[in-house]
């Protein structure tokens, strides 16, 4: 049943994972304003209908502040490109943070799990401790320090939702795996194909942001979003192709094809780091959000089919008219 709210909930970031949480604020009947760069919707925005959409440089604070002007709760989806997260990803959300704190707004920020480091055959739980062993996982540990830092010195009022790798409507491991399955074609994982994997489904992330947004009790710390049980890259891959009703098509993206391929592309060069969560058993234990606050996993079948479902459509919407 749709609430309705005086309460301004301002997103920034308008990817798969910003567009989440705006569904599942919207459901709750709240005001919704959706921040990015340009102003315009996203492909995985769409239609935003009722929402609010605005333009906003996120490194620049007055035009932050004047993006997040009135918000009562801010999400922190956005990132910058893969390759450039070193220089400019805690710029961005600093500046976010001191504009969320000058409203006494409650934060609630999106993050991965590239600050615990190699899992070392272990589930990953909240009280894993901080190892990362990769650049980017330097730079997330970081972040989320500073985030938990200014919590405690009562600067802002913080929680964090963690994901593991997601995939769901608009998201680029979509492209990867469902787009190409969809187009014929061979769809391609990382690593090893045949090791146990935490996946989590988008619109669980996005759910899982908005909850933490009403709860007083999510503040201060960061929580393991819902996530169905671990499954190998193989069988997420042939539920995809079951889904579609074809025959797997399953290859893999050797490490030395990724950097070949990274010598021209700066994002796929990034990605070489984190084959370590592709190479063993990288599972994440979300059972401490699901008893403290009730939300459970979609299952990954019906995460599939939603996922097939919202690519073909797409798939379908892009296809150019044959002239008649």
């Amino acid at each position: 049943m749709l609430t309705h709210s005086t309460d301004l909930h301002v997103i920034f970031g308008t990817g798969p994972l910003g567009t989440a949480v705006m569904r599942s604020l919207r459901r709750r009947g709240k005001r919704v304003r959706v921040i990015n760069r340009t102003g315009r919707p996203s492909p995985a925005l769409g239609d935003a209908g009722e929402i609010e959409l605005m333009a906003a440089d996120a490194y620049d604070k007055a035009s932050t502040a004047t993006a997040i002007a009135g918000a009562t709760h801010v999400y922190q989806c956005a990132q910058p490109a893969y390759h450039r997260w070193a220089e400019q990803f805690p710029a961005l959300q600093q500046t976010i943070l001191e504009a969320a704190s000058a409203l006494g707004a409650k934060l609630i920020v999106a993050e991965n799990l590239y600050m615990y480091g190699e899992p070392q055959g272990r589930p990953l739980t909240e009280d894993t401790p901080y190892r990362p062993n990769t650049r980017k996982g330097r730079v997330r540990a970081e972040m989320t320090d500073a985030l938990f830092e200014a919590h405690a010195r009562g600067q802002i009022r913080a929680t964090a939702g963690r994901a593991s790798d997601f995939y769901g409507p608009g998201d680029l491991l979509g492209e990867r795996l469902f787009g190409a399955a969809l187009q014929g074609k061979t769809a391609n994982g990382l690593g090893n194909l045949d090791q146990p994997h935490t996946f989590s489904y988008i619109e669980d992330f996005g759910e899982a942001l908005a909850v933490l947004g009403e709860r007083e009790e999510a503040l201060g710390h960061a929580w393991h979003i819902p996530s169905a049980e671990p499954l190998t890259q193989r069988d997420l891959i042939r539920q995809i192709f079951t889904e579609i009703g074809a025959p797997s098509k399953i290859g893999v993206y050797s490490p030395w094809m990724l950097k070949l391929v990274g010598m021209f592309t700066p994002a796929v060069r990034e990605v070489n780091e984190m084959l370590y969560e592709f190479t063993a058993p990288f599972v994440m234990d979300s059972s401490r959000f699901q008893h403290q606050f009730g939300q459970q996993p979609t299952p990954h079948v019906e995460g599939v089919r939603r996922t097939v479902a919202w690519f073909r459509a797409h798939l379908a919407a892009a296809r150019p008219e044959r002239p008649r």
